[in-house]
């Protein structure tokens, strides 16, 4: 997994403090940049890519930081400056489970080439651990950063960012935490089954059967019901049809009033970017398209009045890797999303920004 940053320039380099927070130990950047005017603060939280640790994301930290910073502190009188310089912005980042400060198992990081049978499970099970460790980080970082603060500060606002490992917890997220309003997923995949069926063709486990193209994968022990049963629970794609396989919405065995239900309850009003390397061979697009195609469609078209944005990007020749043009996009989709959280807290009038509609 690389950054690749080279044809951009260093990224900035805000404050940096690490804070014991629940129990977690979570670099915090841009906390003593912040002007004394910022009084609405949103929280970017960083989750990096499977074998990595939380210092991997100093880099976007720096970038998206510095970008908001640049922009909040020019002068004159342009519009919408006065929300820039009243919202500040931090980014966080944290240990996955069992990577880093968390290290328990090396082995249990690997996939099945590295000789882990228990792979499937084991990296889910980060997945979804990342995705419990972020809600109760949620509940808390507001009195953890601003304790002293005598209400003066509120954190408003809550983006995600993550990559590969990471970009599956944010697709997780973005279904399981009404508050993350926005989220970049880089090389990351809302389609664990079909993903983990693909890797297993590709490594030619015993338990995958091209003559029923991989469909008693699902149940075996490479991959247990058990972990079935969870896909259904938090994957984007298993949370609307299960491990069926995908087809056009109309014709895929599932209520329209269902899928708009959950829509409604789940991302009404959030923004997602997803980059993807066209030559990603570790998560290859296409075992995100099927959903992809359908996910696009539904936002775009029957469910449009949830308003839920989606900007699907594939990067062609960018194999699985955080490239120069993704990170450019990255970041100017977070500056993008903290902007239109002053806009829409300026249209709803009064200082104080409008409640979510989730």
């Amino acid at each position: 997994m690389s950054l690749e940053t080279s044809p951009l320039p260093p990224p900035p380099k805000p404050s940096l403090v690490t804070i014991q927070m629940a129990g977690l130990l979570v670099d915090v950047y841009g906390l003593a940049d912040l002007p004394p005017s910022a009084t609405h603060i949103s929280c970017l939280w960083l989750h990096h890519p499977r074998t990595r640790s939380k210092e991997y994301m100093a880099d976007i930290a720096g970038r998206c930081v510095g970008a908001w910073n640049s922009q909040a502190g020019g002068g004159g009188e342009r519009e919408g400056e006065a929300g820039r310089k009243r919202r500040g912005l931090i980014a966080l980042a944290y240990d996955q489970r069992n990577h880093g400060s968390r290290l328990v198992d090396d082995k249990a990081n690997g996939s099945w080439r590295d000789g882990n049978g228990m792979h499937a499970v084991d990296m889910f099970g980060v997945v979804q651990g990342m995705v419990a460790d972020q809600r109760v980080l949620l509940d808390l970082v507001e009195g953890y950063l601003f304790h002293d603060a005598d209400g003066k500060k509120k954190v408003d606002q809550h983006l995600a960012l993550g990559v590969s490992l990471g970009g599956h917890s944010v697709w997780q997220l973005m279904f399981a935490e009404p508050r993350v309003t926005a989220g970049v997923v880089v090389v990351g995949c809302p389609d664990y089954m079909n993903l983990l069926s693909d890797r297993a063709r590709l490594t030619k486990l015993s338990t995958y059967s091209a003559q029923d193209e991989g469909a008693s994968f699902l149940g075996s022990k490479d991959f247990p019901p058990s972990l079935v049963e969870a896909c259904k629970k938090f994957d984007p794609k298993a949370i609307f049809f299960g491990s069926s396989a995908l087809q056009d919405a109309r014709a895929s065995g599932i209520a329209d009033e269902v899928a708009k239900q959950i829509m409604s309850d789940r991302l009404r009003g959030k923004k997602f970017l997803l980059c993807s390397g066209g030559e990603d061979k570790l998560v290859p697009y296409r075992c995100s398209e099927p959903f992809m195609r359908w996910f696009k469609q539904a936002a775009g078209s029957w469910f449009k009045e949830e308003n839920v944005s989606v900007d699907d990007r594939i990067y062609p020749g960018i194999g699985h890797s955080f490239s120069a043009d993704m990170i450019t996009d990255s970041v100017q989709f977070i500056i993008d999303a903290l902007a239109s959280a002053d806009q829409e807290s300026s249209a709803g009038g009064g200082d104080e920004p409008r409640a979510s509609k989730i």
